[in-house]
């Protein structure tokens, strides 16, 4: 399977520039991405092309999650990921980003690169289940964390409630600019 992964991005370096100087840039560099107590692949560039391959060889960057962590990694934002410790990051994040980008740059369809170790019908099948998975648990974290603030703004009363803050911010910001006001007048009056 990591023949075919590794087939299938260098498949898109041609055809991209960007990733083509990437690829050079990193030269020498190894990514390593491990699930941890499951496994670890290292990805390491050449300059020319990646070469894919489990090993437990120090790497400069590594990033280690469960397979959801990781598959939203290379998602639409990065950062949420991160921010949850849905994902870590070790060694030099400049050179895990740029692989990052990278991998972004080369994406393959991963139903593609399954459907040629599993078959087309089951590779649909669980790209199909791993996006409902990625949604229903976005829409869980979201509700959960909408429900706790409302518990915790309107029963327990431990936070403001949303508009009752925002009521709050407006009549500072207009008291704060009344202030200014004032101050230029008395400062014109004073020099008259």
């Amino acid at each position: 399977m990591l023949s075919t992964i590794e087939s299938a991005l260098n498949r898109g370096l041609p055809l991209s520039p960007r990733a083509q100087a990437l690829c050079r840039e990193l030269s020498g560099k190894k990514l390593a991405i491990e699930i941890p107590e499951v496994t670890r692949v290292i990805v390491e560039s050449t300059g020319e092309m990646l070469h894919v391959a489990r090993g437990t060889a120090t790497a400069d960057a590594e990033i280690l999650g469960g397979p959801l962590g990781l598959l939203a990694l290379t998602g639409d934002a990065p950062q949420a990921v991160l921010q949850r410790r849905g994902v870590e990051i070790r060694g030099d994040a400049a050179i895990a980003e740029r692989f990052r980008e990278l991998g972004a740059l080369l994406r393959p369809d991963l139903e593609e690169v399954l459907a040629r170790v599993i078959g087309d019908v089951p590779a649909h099948q669980f790209g199909r289940i791993t996006r409902f998975a990625l949604s229903w648990g976005q829409r869980a974290a979201a509700t959960t964390l909408t429900n706790i603030s409302e518990y915790l703004a309107h029963e327990r009363r431990d936070l403001v409630p949303r508009n009752e803050g925002e009521q709050f911010l407006r009549g500072v910001d207009a008291l704060r600019e009344d202030v200014d006001r004032l101050e230029a007048r008395l400062d014109v009056l004073m020099r008259a």
